[in-house]
């Protein structure tokens, strides 16, 4: 299962410029295996992020990850070649630390998230109720 599809890529490309990233043959057109294996590689780095709290691949898709995996996927597309432009590689960035940040359960997916919120942090919780005191002042009075 795939967090986006080649018409999501073609929606944040230009057709020449996809046909620059994935034409290695000169044939003048998107060679859509290409497309696909960096959609792949995107959802693959996803799942590897996520699988560390939660069961993948995530279903239904949420939004934030079908941006992300079109992201990732783009910037897998551009680094086929030397040169990946800057605002490429600051989404990808940005891309790792969201899913970090989901791995940690710092941040939430929200209805797929299977917690809703982050995670309870593994220190020890204190009652909300104490105990009443064995000894006070008065019920040691005279010792």
């Amino acid at each position: 299962m795939s967090y986006c599809t080649i018409d999501q890529i073609r929606n944040q490309l230009q057709e020449g410029v996809l046909v620059q990233l994935t034409d290695d043959e000169g044939t003048g057109e998107v060679v859509a295996a290409r497309v696909e294996q960096a959609i792949s590689d995107a959802c693959e780095e996803i799942n590897g992020y996520l699988g560390a709290r939660l069961a993948v691949p995530v279903a239904p898709v949420p939004e934030s990850l079908r941006r992300l995996s079109v992201d990732i996927a783009v910037y897998n597309l551009y680094s086929r070649r030397e040169r990946v432009p800057e605002h490429r590689i600051e989404r990808y960035r940005g891309a790792v630390r969201f899913l970090e940040q989901v791995s940690q359960g710092v941040v939430s997916l929200g209805q797929s998230d299977p917690e809703g919120n982050p995670l309870e942090p593994e220190s020890p919780q204190t009652a909300a109720e104490n105990p009443r005191r064995a000894f006070s002042r008065s019920s040691l009075e005279g010792f």
